[in-house]
């Protein structure tokens, strides 16, 4: 039998109380009452709850609760010979299978969980929106007014909107664009925004683009540039590539003339290809 103490929050650690933690069997006894015996099994041991007051743990051989336990809390008043029975319940142990910590459903929500028919209306207090007369004056007297529009993206909401599509497939580190020759800015598909964000960012006019209909950064691009063609011609074709772990080539240079039984002479020049 193993004791745990636990540390009470006014009078500090307590040990065991000796008349509680032999009380085995009474424990054993109370978790059978309240649930089926098949269900307890062996004593695991106790832990200490406070003065007089600990808790009996025994082995739950439920199926659907591997590595919980059952735990029957006992009390003993001061002076007093017998001990009560406090409460019987079912606690988590450490190997037990236990759902993962709640979270409220605003912080699960992640971007592509919004289906056909969801609804998603932005809190009143959202950061990244903001009155649209209210924002319009207190940041540059270039950014949309938003008439029609009872809100519109703050300071906040457009920074974190920058970030997010600079680093992700919109920006310049993606696969497409590591390969690309140019850059969107460059590309007559290229669609600039209105406003601040067009500074850096805009939409993509190309159908055989991957990035069709979607925001990319200037810095970004493609294999589908407006100009890719003409860049390729300003490299010029590749250098022609020679085998030359089949075959030696030497200089050109004629060498001898050989005279055969016809009396015909043939010419042998080091410029003939020659098995090393």
């Amino acid at each position: 039998m193993t004791t745990a103490t636990l540390e009470h929050p006014t009078t500090g650690k307590h040990a065991p109380d000796a008349v509680c933690a032999a009380a085995v069997d009474i424990a054993r006894a109370a978790a059978v009452e309240e649930v089926d015996a098949a269900s307890i099994g062996e004593h695991i041991g106790v832990e200490v709850d406070g003065e007089r007051v600990l808790t009996h743990l025994f082995e739950c051989t439920d199926a659907g609760y591997v590595g919980w336990r059952w735990g029957v809390q006992l009390v003993r008043a001061s002076r007093a010979k017998d001990v009560s029975v406090n409460d019987v319940f079912r606690v988590a142990g450490p190997e037990s299978i236990c759902a993962p910590e709640w979270v409220p459903w605003a912080e699960r929500l992640r971007p592509g969980d919004l289906g056909v028919g969801d609804l998603l209306p932005a809190a009143p207090d959202d950061d990244r929106l903001a009155l649209a007369l209210e924002d319009a004056l207190s940041e540059s007297p270039l950014i949309e007014w938003g008439l029609g529009r009872p809100r519109v993206l703050s300071h906040i909401g457009r920074t974190e909107a920058a970030e997010r599509w600079y680093d992700g497939d919109a920006g310049p580190q993606s696969p497409h664009a590591r390969q690309a020759p140019a850059h969107c800015a460059s590309c007559g598909f290229f669609l600039p925004f209105a406003g601040g964000l067009g500074q850096g960012f805009g939409g993509c006019g190309n159908e055989f683009s991957p990035d069709d209909g979607r925001v990319v950064a200037v810095d970004h691009g493609c294999g589908a540039h407006s100009e890719g063609s003409a860049l390729i011609a300003e490299i010029g074709p590749a250098p022609a590539l020679v085998d030359e772990f089949t075959f030696e080539v030497v200089d050109d240079e004629p060498m001898e003339v050989i005279q055969g039984d016809d009396a015909a002479a043939d010419y042998v020049t080091t410029a003939d290809l020659v098995e090393p």
